[in-house]
């Protein structure tokens, strides 16, 4: 075969790739419709969710039973199952209505248009009754009534398509099978949908199903090794061939099956790493889809398909390379929700300190006003003025307990209102030489013959000719730029009023201390005065006067 339109290719990846992850039991194709049984226990919007998932379109759903024909095909559906299925017929909103169309009923399309009822006879009316409808042969296919959240035994889906295939004309001796891209098939089946795969037998031969016609395998090595049985390879005339392993050779009926080679293998001297063929008289090598021939004519290198716009179609998917072949996945902020890609909202999960916009593919902080992005961390806000003053941000709950901006210090007006004031840090000579101050914060600079390191320090330049610029600054200076000591934005924008109290107590302390200190000495000066002031004259001891006598 040879290279086929890139439209057939990106069609036939798109009809045959099932989003959904599980199988069907059994189904069965009518006209432009297939209706596949699924036995897995499931609520009935865990039903819907599974059924939309297995197209990468959104032309697939619960199964509505709109007529006679498409109730005939529940007992061919179910003939083999027992228990409750999920059908796409509910009642969203309100009780339901009994002169209404389907009693106020709804399918899953989001329509009411039906040509036919099969209501249980025990229809409940009152506005407690279960919302959603199921159908089992026990009831004989009737609508039952069921509580939504209820798990039933499994579902029934609806597919609908274009263009289908009629099943292929049988020779005596002859039986054909098929396989819908819906993950069921058989031999018996009328009517196939765009992508479905056909083998006759006894010869083996392969045919896809595209726009109404049936075409013989090999077709595009992109789709299902192109019906290969072994390998499907891409030669240098852009012919789709079948290989073989070594040893074998191609079937040369049916283009696709493998056989054994009696004959000597002319590809053994070649020793390809994937796939020998035919050249004319001679063999070459060539490799598997996804891989490219090296220089060396044998070994084969991983090809990048995703360098062809066409991989990955639909709006918001992305094409990952990976060895041999490629994987369509969803752009960064985006996921995968019934085949399309659709926006994350990540604002969900409350990324941002303050605002959150969530954008096509991300989101985005701001932060309120009197606040602004954080340079190192931008989910969060940090207090920002940008003028001479400002408003101080106080607790509402403790008008003392104040913060300013980085760069600023707070300070009392006259009306007890607390403000923030910029802070000229070039008075603190933080720089090794000229200053300039700015909101918040200041910028160093040098002057020439010097370079500025570290965005404070001036070294003179080891040429002592170069004049230098004079205004030497380091790039992308930071708002608030690193200082050799603290500055004034650590002190405490404001007293609180606990250490408002330990001050006082201190200062009362500390002066009753002096009183008592004070009064201790001056009560000593006292007595040692009034001592002095008993001590006898001299010559007197004790109250002893010396008598003489006139002896």
């Amino acid at each position: 075969m040879k290279d086929v339109p890139g439209l057939f290719v990106v069609g036939l990846v798109f009809l045959m790739g099932r989003a959904g992850g599980i199988e069907p039991n059994s189904g069965y194709c009518i006209g432009n419709q297939c209706f596949a049984v699924f036995r897995d226990p499931a609520t009935f919007r865990t039903a819907q969710k599974l059924c939309k998932g297995q197209s990468r379109d959104q032309s697939s759903h619960l199964m509505t039973v709109r007529s006679t024909v498409s109730d005939e095909i529940l007992p061919i559906l179910l003939g083999n199952f027992t228990g409750k299925f999920w059908i796409g017929l509910h009642l969203p909103t309100g009780c339901p209505d009994i002169a209404a169309e389907l009693k106020g009923f709804q399918w899953v399309t989001k329509d009411s248009e039906s040509d036919f009822s099969n209501w249980l006879p025990s229809f409940d009316s009152s506005c407690s009754s279960h919302r959603c409808v199921s159908v089992s042969q026990e009831d004989d296919f009737k609508w039952t009534q069921e509580a939504c959240g209820e798990q039933a035994v499994g579902f029934l889906c609806e597919y609908r398509f274009p263009d289908p295939c009629k099943s292929l004309a049988v020779a005596p001796g002859e039986s054909v099978s098929y396989m819908t891209p819906f993950g069921f098939g058989g031999d018996g089946v009328l009517s196939l949908p765009p992508g479905s795969t056909a083998i006759r037998m006894p010869s083996e031969t392969k045919y896809v199903c595209f726009s109404e016609q049936w075409l013989q395998a090999p077709w595009s090595c992109e789709i299902n090794e192109g019906g290969c049985e072994y390998k499907c390879a891409v030669d240098p005339n852009k012919v789709h061939s079948c290989y073989c392993p070594r040893g074998q050779t191609v079937n040369p009926a049916n283009k696709v099956t493998c056989e054994v080679d009696v004959a000597d293998d002319p590809c053994l001297a070649l020793r390809c790493q994937h796939i020998c063929y035919k050249d004319g008289d001679s063999y070459a090598c060539t490799c598997d889809h996804g891989f490219q021939l090296a220089e060396d004519g044998r070994s084969c290198v991983d090809f990048n398909d995703c360098k062809d716009e066409r991989q990955c179609p639909g709006e918001n998917f992305m094409c990952v390379n990976n060895l041999g072949g490629f994987q369509c996945v969803c752009k960064v902020g985006y996921k995968l929700i019934g085949g399309l890609c659709v926006d994350e909202n990540e604002c969900a999960s409350a990324p941002c300190e303050h605002e959150c916009i969530n954008t096509p593919g991300g989101y985005t902080c701001s932060c309120y006003d009197g606040y602004r992005l954080d340079p190192k961390s931008p989910d969060k806000c940090e207090l920002y003025c940008g003028k001479q003053e400002c408003p101080a941000e106080c607790d509402p709950n403790d008008k003392f307990q104040c913060y300013c901006p980085k760069g600023y210090i707070s300070d009392q007006t006259s009306d007890d209102d607390v403000v923030c004031l910029d802070i000229d840090e070039c008075s603190y000579l933080y720089c090794d030489q000229d200053c300039k101050n700015t909101f918040g914060s200041y910028v160093c600079s040098c002057s020439p013959g010097y370079t500025l390191v570290d965005h404070y320090k001036c070294i003179r330049n080891d040429d002592e000719d170069v004049e230098g610029s004079g205004m030497t600054t380091a790039p992308n200076i930071p708002t608030t730029p690193f200082v050799p000591d603290p500055g004034p934005t650590l002190l405490p924008s404001a007293v609180t009023a606990g250490g408002l109290v330990g001050i006082i107590v201190c200062t009362v302390f500390f002066i009753v201390l002096v009183v008592f200190l004070g009064h201790y000495i001056f009560s000593r000066r006292g007595k040692m005065e009034s001592t002095g002031a008993l001590k006898p004259p001299e010559g007197e001891v004790h109250g002893l006067q010396q008598v003489t006598s006139d002896a």
